[in-house]
This record gives C-alpha cells, sequence and structure tokens, in this order.
C-alpha cells in the first residue's frame, strides 16, 4: 500500500481502538487504578523488546517530554471520565486535540497543510462546538476534557517529531511506552497513596487487554506520523468517536441525544474531507 494511503488507513484503526481502550477505562469501577494497570501492562509487554531495538539516540528528550506530558493527561483523562457520561466527554476531549495539534505543526512549526485538510479540521472544531454549546456535559467535565484534549494535542507534536528522530519507529514507540508506563504507575500510586494496587487487583483482567490494545493503537498511530504530516493525521484519529458512540449505547448504556451525534456526524466528515 502507498505511504500516503497506508498512514490514513493506520490512523482509522488506531481511532477505533483507541475508543475501545478508553470504554474499558470508562467501564472500570475505579479509573485511576484502571489506567495504571493499562500502562503498567503495556510497560511490561514491551519490556524485552527493549533488547532487540536500537536506542533511541537523539529522541531521548522527545521520550522525556511525552512522559511528562502523558502523566498530565492520564490524570485529566481520569479526572473526566470520573465526571462525564463517555458519550459527552470523549468527543470533547478527542476533537480539541486536532485543532491544536493544526495550530502547533502548521502555525509554529511550519508543516504543510492543503486548503481540503484546513476545512476538515474546521469541520472538526464545528462539531466539537455543537457538542460543548449544547450542554451535554457539565463544567468540571468539561474543563478536564478541554485541558485532556491539549495534553493530547502536545504529546501528539512530540511524538510525531520524536519518532522521525529515532534510529527506528520501533526504537521510539518500545522505549515510549517502557518510560510513560513507569512514570504513570508510579505517579497515580504515588496520588492513591498505594490505594490503587488493591484496587487493580479486582479489576486487573480488563486492564491487561487494554493495555495490549494501548499498544495497538498508538504504535499504528506512531507509525503513521513516521511516514506522513502532523496535523491531517492527527484529525483522522478522531474517526474513533464513531466507534465511541457505539460503544456507549450498546454496552455503557448512555443516552445518545441527537445533538451528540450531530457533533460526532461533524467530526466525522471533517476526517472524510482530510481522507479525501
Amino acid at each position: 500500500m502507498k505511504p500516503e494511503l497506508l498512514a490514513p488507513a493506520m490512523m482509522i484503526a488506531s481511532g477505533s481502538i483507541h475508543a475501545v481502550v478508553n470504554a474499558i477505562l470508562k467501564g472500570g469501577r475505579d479509573k485511576m487504578a484502571g489506567r495504571a494497570i493499562i500502562d503498567g501492562s503495556s510497560a511490561l509487554i514491551l519490556l524485552p523488546a527493549t533488547l532487540l531495538v536500537p536506542l533511541p539516540a537523539a529522541a531521548w528528550p522527545w521520550i522525556a517530554g511525552t512522559a511528562l506530558v502523558h502523566c498530565l493527561y492520564l490524570y485529566s483523562l481520569v479526572r473526566t471520565f470520573e465526571t462525564s457520561d463517555y458519550s459527552a466527554a470523549y468527543p470533547i476531549l478527542r476533537g480539541t486535540a486536532p485543532l491544536v495539534t493544526a495550530a502547533l505543526s502548521i502555525g509554529l512549526l511550519g508543516e504543510p497543510a492543503g486548503a481540503r485538510e484546513l476545512a476538515g479540521i474546521a469541520l472538526i472544531g464545528a462539531g466539537l462546538f455543537v457538542m460543548v454549546l449544547g450542554r451535554h456535559i457539565g463544567r468540571a467535565g468539561l474543563g478536564w476534557a478541554l485541558l485532556t484534549g491539549l495534553t493530547i494535542a502536545g504529546y501528539t507534536v512530540i511524538d510525531a517529531h520524536g519518532v522521525r528522530a529515532a534510529p527506528t519507529p520501533h526504537s521510539y514507540i518500545v522505549w515510549m511506552f517502557v518510560l510513560m508506563g513507569m512514570s504513570t504507575v508510579t505517579m497515580f500510586a504515588l496520588l492513591s497513596r498505594g490505594a490503587d494496587f488493591a484496587a487493580a487487583a479486582r479489576q486487573w483482567r480488563p486492564g491487561v487487554a487494554a493495555g495490549a490494545l494501548s499498544i495497538v493503537t498508538y504504535g499504528l498511530a506512531l507509525s503513521a506520523l513516521a511516514i506522513g504530516p502532523t496535523a491531517p493525521l492527527a484529525a483522522l484519529r478522531e474517526t474513533g468517536m464513531v466507534t465511541a458512540l457505539v460503544i456507549a449505547t450498546l454496552f455503557l448504556g448512555e443516552k445518545v441525544t441527537a445533538g451528540r451525534a450531530l457533533g460526532v456526524a461533524g467530526i466525522l466528515a471533517g476526517a472524510v474531507l482530510i481522507l479525501l
């Protein structure tokens, strides 16, 4: 498959799998423990692979940076899901990300983007504001969701440059997951004063499955970013919101209103415009 088709395909698949991972987190009883299991298991799964890939060399600063941003991202994500419906919060936190990513990568870093791609990004923004203005989420949930979106944009830009600086994409992916997992497990253990370890014993099975899926979803995203432009590909990942809407309706028992569906449709339309 040609790179111009392969990278979008990987991002779309990544978006759907990412929605599944976050649905598992939302469905868990203890969100902080659930996230610690997810990231800790990802790190353990990939730990042996550190012997098989080269050291990331020039990418170490990017890996350290993304580990720090991911800690803030995961904490705000947990707080978002503790205060809001999945079908309302997920589109907002995911929809914020491509707008900020585009501003950073195109406006500050000078990456190319055509008129059609910019229009698609704008449509995603319109869908996001439908969700916000429709009052589908409370103030606290909205604040945490927007902060989560900002951190997603931050680590997307960092990782897009980091994966290109590493000797191979696999080197960056493996070392990033291991360092991020160690950082986030330590953070959640300190925040909960060790209580998340007891909670983890009651919900480790879905967490380990989500940890394996996390490797797949972000591995696909980073592989796509290694061969394509950051802003359009980041926007394409938001097609996963359609998967999130289906999961919220069928498995989480949430009521998906017409406003929520309209907002997600706008985000999906923007992603399709970018893909075309």
